[in-house]
Parts: C-alpha cells; sequence; structure tokens
C-alpha cells in the first residue's frame, strides 16, 4: 500500500495567497503606516504572524488528532472564558465602537477568531459521536444547534453579525455532510434568512450598512462612502491594473485598505487578471480540502475537514462578495490575504490540521 503523502496543491494554495497578501500588504498599507512614523509597520507586523503562523501551521500537520478530539471541550470552554474578557476593563480593547479584541500589550488577541475554529473543532466531535442520530431533532440534531445558536448570539453582542454568520452557515454544512434531514436543514434555512433580517432592520448601524448596500449613492460621503470607493478601486483596476503600488484608492480613499478591503487595492493595482487569479486559488484550496474531507475514513476527522474547508471558503466568499458590492459590508476579512495577527495565526493552523488530515489513511477507491 503506497504510503499517504501531504496535498501538495492544498498546500501550494495556502503559501501562494499568503504571499499574495503579504505583498500586497507591502503595497496597501504605507499610507496608513506612516501615521505611525514606520511605512513598514504593518508589513513588519505581518511578517510576525505569518512566522507565528506557519510555526503554528507546522505544528498542525503534526497534532495528534485524537487528542484534539478529546480536548475539544476543553479547548472550546477557553475560548469562551477568552471571549467573555474582552468585556473587562483594561484588558477588553474597543475599535470603531466594537469589543473583539483582548490588549496583550505588543499584540491583540481577537477571541471570535479561535472561537470560529473551537466551534468546529467540538460540532466535529458532537456529530461524529451522532452520526446514528443525526435524522432524529431532538437527540441528534438539536444539541448542535443549542451549541451554535448560543455561539452565535455571544458573537452578535459584540457586536459581529458577519461572524456570526460565518459560524452558523459552517455548522449548516457540516450538518449537511454529517447525514441530516433536507427538510430539516431547509426549516434551519428559513429561520436563519427570518434571524438575520431582523437582527440587521431593529440596529441602528446595521440598517445603516444595509441602506448603503441598497443604495450607496443615496449618501456617498456619508453611509454610502466605503463601498463606492471599493467599487471605484475594484473597477480602475481594468484587465490589467495600474500596477503594483499604483493604487490611489490606498491613499485615505478606501477605509481598510490593507484590512476587510484588501481585495478592492489587489483588483486595482492588478486588474482583472490579479483578483480571477486570487478566486482560482481560493477555488483550488476548496476543491482540494473537499477531497481532503471526502478521502479520509475517520468520521470526525471528516467533518473537522469539511467545516474547516467550508469556513475559509465561506470567509472568502463573503469579503469578496462585499467588495465588489453583492452584499452589504460585514467586517469579514480575506483569509491568508487581509492584515491581522489572530486571524492569520488560526487559518495557518487550521491549514496544518487539513493537511494533517490528508496523511490519514484514505478510503479505498
Amino acid at each position: 500500500m503506497r504510503k499517504p503523502r501531504v496535498d501538495y496543491l492544498f498546500l501550494f494554495s495556502v503559501l501562494a495567497l499568503s504571499a499574495v497578501g503579504l505583498i500586497m500588504i507591502f503595497s496597501a498599507s504605507p499610507t496608513m503606516a506612516m501615521k505611525l512614523g514606520d511605512s513598514y509597520y504593518y508589513l513588519k507586523r505581518h511578517i510576525f504572524y505569518l512566522l507565528l503562523g506557519f510555526s503554528a501551521l507546522y505544528y498542525g500537520t503534526h497534532l495528534d488528532l485524537g487528542k484534539l478530539k478529546r480536548w475539544a471541550g476543553v479547548i472550546f470552554a477557553l475560548s469562551i472564558v477568552l471571549l467573555f474578557l474582552i468585556y473587562i476593563p483594561g484588558v477588553g480593547k474597543e475599535i470603531s465602537g466594537a469589543s473583539r479584541w483582548i490588549n496583550l500589550g505588543i499584540v491583540t488577541l481577537q477571541p471570535s477568531e479561535l472561537l470560529k475554529f473551537t466551534t468546529i473543532l467540538i460540532i466535529a466531535g458532537i456529530l461524529s459521536k451522532k452520526k446514528e442520530m443525526i435524522e432524529d431533532f431532538w437527540h441528534g440534531l438539536l444539541p448542535p444547534l443549542i451549541l451554535v445558536g448560543a455561539v452565535s448570539a455571544l458573537v452578535i453582542i459584540q457586536p459581529d453579525l458577519g461572524t456570526a454568520v460565518a459560524i452558523a452557515l459552517t455548522a449548516f454544512i457540516m450538518l449537511f455532510c454529517a447525514g441530516a434531514r433536507i427538510l430539516h436543514l431547509g426549516l434551519l434555512a428559513g429561520l436563519g434568512v427570518v434571524g438575520i433580517t431582523a437582527v440587521s432592520i431593529t440596529s441602528a448601524y446595521r440598517f445603516r450598512r444595509l441602506a448603503a448596500f441598497i443604495d450607496p449613492w443615496k449618501d456617498p460621503q456619508g453611509i454610502g462612502f466605503h463601498i463606492i470607493q471599493s467599487l471605484l478601486a475594484v473597477g480602475s483596476g481594468g484587465i490589467f491594473g495600474s500596477g503594483l503600488g499604483g493604487s490611489r484608492q490606498k491613499f485615505f480613499y478606501l477605509p481598510q485598505q490593507f484590512t476587510d478591503f484588501i481585495f478592492a487595492i489587489l483588483c486595482e493595482e492588478l486588474g482583472f487578471i490579479g483578483g480571477v487569479g486570487v478566486v482560482a486559488l481560493f477555488i483550488l484550496l476548496a476543491a482540494r480540502g473537499i477531497r481532503i474531507a471526502y478521502s479520509t475514513s475517520d468520521s470526525f476527522s471528516a467533518l473537522l475537514a469539511a467545516g474547516l474547508v467550508s469556513w475559509l471558503t465561506l470567509q472568502a466568499l463573503i469579503n469578496i462578495m462585499v467588495v465588489v458590492g453583492l452584499i452589504p459590508t460585514t467586517g469579514i476579512p480575506l483569509p491568508f490575504i487581509s492584515f491581522g495577527g489572530t486571524a492569520t495565526i488560526i487559518n495557518l493552523f487550521s491549514a496544518g490540521i487539513l493537511l494533517n488530515i490528508s496523511l490519514n489513511p484514505r478510503k479505498q477507491s
């Protein structure tokens, strides 16, 4: 029997996306970094985060998945504790009205990014144990639903509806992969749409985001400014772009130009060709991730892989759709490309787990 090998195409997609992210942060961040007296401030920090992230990837590739499954509950509980720490004065850090970070002095920690991973981890553990009962709503489906509902509520309070939606959609896909009944999933989807709509229209700032999405030109200097500047960046790139470093929108026009809206700067500088190239890399990552999930014979590993690749792909899809004006602004970064400490480390660790699963014994074809 041939010895299993790491999925090199999946690894290539991760390395390529990380390289694109590093290049784009180098190009998009100096303008804002100059406010701090060092044009390479964010680039240096991102390199530091990448070093930690690739260390986490290596660790994830060699981690004992059996131990990870056994400790899933403890790890999940720890992430919940960290989430509550953001509300402690002097520990939590508020940025733009949102309480999502823990101040560690040199760096900040965003517990919701860790919570995404731990929620997927514990749901994979629950579903792998209840796989024979998953069609039973009360005994098989309800326990993970309660957990996801509680996690989503905690994240929405921060407030961070985008992350809550990403977690809920990932859990929905995992339930489908576990064999939940289509009728149950259809009802859940309907309730989810109603819930998201209700939360959006009953919150003042979320309603403003919705209004900006529907008609950004109604208030081009106010609520519509962000999405208009994003569309101008994407549209001005044309086929081949203005060239690396040639963006105009990064000069204090487009907010969050090297974080949530870095894809807009990428399209402006690298054009339609560059944007399609990044999308192709995410498609490759998704395809190889799905193959990893399908190929393993262990139900926990399969569900964990399905959850992780769904989460990474959904975040990329949501981010890109926001940038091109297809959905309202959510605040979700572009995996492997956007600047960010906790997200970069957790994303690369998750990639390491997927590579680890690819080394497990495969199903017989």
